[in-house]
């Protein structure tokens, strides 16, 4: 495993995103545990969840909880593992996801987590996405209050813009830590983002970064199109010897040395597959290959 620098903190170059563990489609609970042991057995070292990870209007937490008796359960030593967290969202009944970024409810929420995870700080605590009905200060405000009291260790985004980023460094300094927007092959629309947080030092933690080629290993439709539009991540691996997300996951850790990508995992050899890219180094050639091939047609 390779490392990067998260708030100062050294990181696995690549997380697991722990959300497909607890939403719908998600595994029993035996082999939830055995990803996640899969996970830190790669070296993985940075865990992503969220209180609003569970199924609608069901368990809130669940997927807080379920990585607190991962790591219990764990066999070796786990110290120097990163959970990050996050606030601000919902799951009631109808599927919907809420958005409620008022310093009241960050706080609870901050502690209710805290007290899930069982841990004297949170590692990592990020708002999850700005409130359009609250001022979007305010909600980083409530993070910095969290720092100060010693809740939470490091402060991060998600969710968020360029504008939203200097704005947040107004309010927290140097104690931003991260920003984790939707990024992939398939989906580039945080381009900017990913920049700044290179200019800025700030991690970038790529969400779904497996958008269009993991679909590509679907049946139908959906096969067919990630195949034809994202070709030249399937050829780089056929001729690597190694999957398509592999490549993927290199392909992103190449854009910046902040870039720490967190694929989600429901199983532990996907999760291993995924651990495996922050090894694979990507030719000058081949990274012109990929990068061609992720412009909008």
């Amino acid at each position: 495993m390779r490392y990067r620098t998260l708030g100062g903190l050294k990181v696995s170059a690549v997380g697991l995103g722990a959300m497909p563990l607890s939403i719908e489609g998600r595994p029993e609970e035996r082999r939830a545990l055995a990803t996640v042991h899969a996970a830190l057995d790669a070296g993985v070292t940075l865990l992503d969840t969220a209180d609003s990870y569970h199924l609608p209007g069901q368990d809130p937490g669940h997927n807080e909880l379920l990585l607190a008796r991962a790591l219990a359960a764990y066999g070796g030593d786990t110290d120097g593992v990163l959970v990050a967290t996050k606030g601000g969202r919902g799951r009631p009944a109808d599927g919907s996801w809420t958005v409620t970024g008022s310093p009241r409810h960050l706080r609870t929420a901050a502690e209710a987590s805290l007290k899930r995870l069982g841990v004297e700080a949170i590692g990592l605590y990020q708002l999850h996405r700005p409130d359009p009905a609250v001022p979007f200060e305010d909600s980083v405000g409530a993070l910095r209050d969290l720092l100060d009291e010693g809740k939470i260790r490091l402060a991060g985004l998600s969710n968020v813009t360029t504008d939203q980023i200097h704005r947040a460094r107004a309010v927290l300094g140097d104690r931003l830590a991260s920003v984790q927007n939707r990024y992939s092959p398939e989906v580039r629309d945080s381009e900017r983002e990913l920049r700044l947080c290179a200019e800025l030092g700030l991690a970038f933690l790529p969400w779904s970064p497996l958008g269009g080629i993991s679909r590509s290993s679907l049946d139908g439709p959906s096969r067919l199109e990630g195949r034809a539009r994202f070709a030249a991540f399937h050829e780089v691996a056929l001729e690597r010897g190694v999957s398509p997300q592999q490549v993927g996951v290199a392909w992103l850790l190449s854009l910046s040395p902040t870039v720490v990508p967190i694929p989600g995992a429901s199983r532990p050899e996907t999760v291993q597959n995924s651990a495996g890219a922050a090894n694979l180094v990507l030719s000058e050639e081949e990274l012109t290959r990929l990068t061609r091939s992720t412009r909008t047609p």
